[in-house]
């Protein structure tokens, strides 16, 4: 598989230092440039740019996935399937608050996935999830 490019993703935030804490204590990502209105992490080797716009923190709407809502706009990362379950115990251990619980979903079938929902301190969604097969991650 050849090697995918990392992405770009710019997202609102309201308050830069709990999104600091967040992204870095938790999630353990590093920072890389930032400013007073923003910061760029290292989010599993993808740039993502949190930036200082509290007004454009909405609430998210959900939309029913496999009897679940899940948050229509959402970000997050596939992880390898032991580093998946050892984060979604770092969560737990944490005290973080699951929109969707840490989960297996479709088992035994094509694209089976582990994943999970939460919320940074901003309200956005993020999505974490790992296939047990990760050559299904574009099965159909």
């Amino acid at each position: 598989m050849t090697a995918l490019p990392p992405f770009h993703l710019a997202f609102p935030v309201a308050d830069l230092e709990q999104t600091r804490q967040f992204y870095v204590d938790l999630l353990g990502c590093s920072v890389g440039r930032e400013s007073d209105r923003w910061i760029d992490f290292n989010f599993y080797g993808h740039q993502i740019t949190a930036h200082l716009q509290p007004e454009e923190t909405t609430a998210v709407r959900a939309s029913e996935v496999d009897g679940k809502a899940v948050p229509v706009r959402h970000f997050g990362a596939i992880l390898e399937w032991d580093s998946w379950h050892d984060l979604a115990e770092q969560l737990k251990d944490a005290g973080i608050e699951f929109v969707i619980d840490p989960h297996v979903r479709f088992p035994g079938e094509v694209g089976e996935q582990a994943t999970m929902f939460f919320k940074d301190p901003s309200g956005n969604a993020l999505e974490f999830k790992s296939f047990r097969d990760m050559s299904q991650v574009f099965a159909h």
